[in-house]
């Protein structure tokens, strides 16, 4: 079966990927707000 690659060209996959990158992003962001500052700040302590 041959995918037609130009299917994907069209700016909604871009839209789909940057939205899914922008979730990603913040998601790492929340997780080393809510979990690795909070423990790096205890084990100093």
């Amino acid at each position: 079966m041959a995918v037609d690659l130009a299917t994907f060209e069209h700016p909604s996959w871009t839209t789909a990927a940057g939205t899914i990158v922008g979730y990603l992003l913040i998601l790492a962001l929340l997780t080393v707000a809510l979990f690795i500052v909070p423990w790096l700040v205890f084990a100093t302590l």
